[in-house]
């Protein structure tokens, strides 16, 4: 048997952008039968919102696109996590910034914005938290969509 691929998704307080590129990463491995071969995880920079559930409005953006078993409660990034992962995704430049901050040499994970893979070359996922606009989440949500699937296809060759 081969060996489980994983991946963390990070953004600054782990309560919109990272738990939604999580649940979307989560429901494309269920459409394609791949759950049992990943382990996915999301988790904060910061340690503001730490032990609470994703912001409303990420959870309210989930259910309009059909993900409602979504659990998730925040948590920090931990050195311990860039052993345990593949992939750590930052959501911008700032996140990637403060991921080589704290990464330690010859680690195993490979740090990388999740904008890499987006197939419309949008390398950057801006944070929605701080606007007043559900649109913001929407945009999250769509170029999660793109970015996930997009890397699930160059990691499994599909």
């Amino acid at each position: 048997m081969s060996k489980k691929h994983s991946v963390l998704f990070i953004c600054l307080g782990n309560i919109c952008r990272s738990p939604i590129a999580e649940a979307v990463f989560l429901r494309l491995l269920q459409e394609k039968k791949q759950e049992q071969n990943w382990d996915v995880d999301s988790a904060a920079m910061g340690d503001w919102h730490l032990g609470l559930g994703p912001n409303e409005r990420t959870v309210v953006t989930l259910k309009k696109f059909g993900i409602t078993d979504y659990n998730h409660i925040v948590r920090q990034i931990k050195q311990e996590d860039f052993e345990i992962f593949d992939y750590i995704f930052g959501m911008d430049h700032q996140n990637m910034s403060d991921l080589d901050g704290i990464k330690p040499k010859n680690c195993h994970a490979k740090t990388v914005l999740l904008g890499e893979y987006d197939p419309k070359k949008e390398l950057i996922i801006v944070d929605p938290y701080f606007g007043n606009d559900m649109k913001d989440f929407d945009k999250v949500y769509e170029q999660c969509c793109r970015c996930c699937e997009g890397f699930f296809n160059a990691v499994t060759g599909s």
